[in-house]
């Protein structure tokens, strides 16, 4: 999600992986996969930093799972696996 603000000054989170594309007309305008579209106060640009550094943070996490360095907490359940037999997903 990346946060962003309306015209009239709200902030809201927006699903970055809906976002179709961003015209700045002059105003800023996103358009979503389903035709939704929202104006905002951020530029053409600040719309494509703010998603690049969401997908870039998700990817770092990703990451830092892959070498071990989550730690689940102390009181945590732990994690089940479930055994399929050979040859069945």
């Amino acid at each position: 999600m990346v946060t962003l603000t309306r015209l009239t000054g709200g902030p809201f989170a927006l699903n970055a992986d809906l976002i179709e594309r961003v015209d700045q007309t002059p105003d800023t305008v996103i358009t979503l996969v389903d035709g939704t579209k929202y104006l905002v106060r951020e530029s053409l640009d600040e719309v494509v930093a703010a998603v690049r550094h969401f997908r870039s943070s998700v990817l770092a996490a990703a990451a830092d799972l892959e070498v071990g360095h989550h730690r689940p907490a102390a009181d945590a359940a732990p994690a089940s696996v479930l055994q399929f037999p050979h040859g069945e997903r």
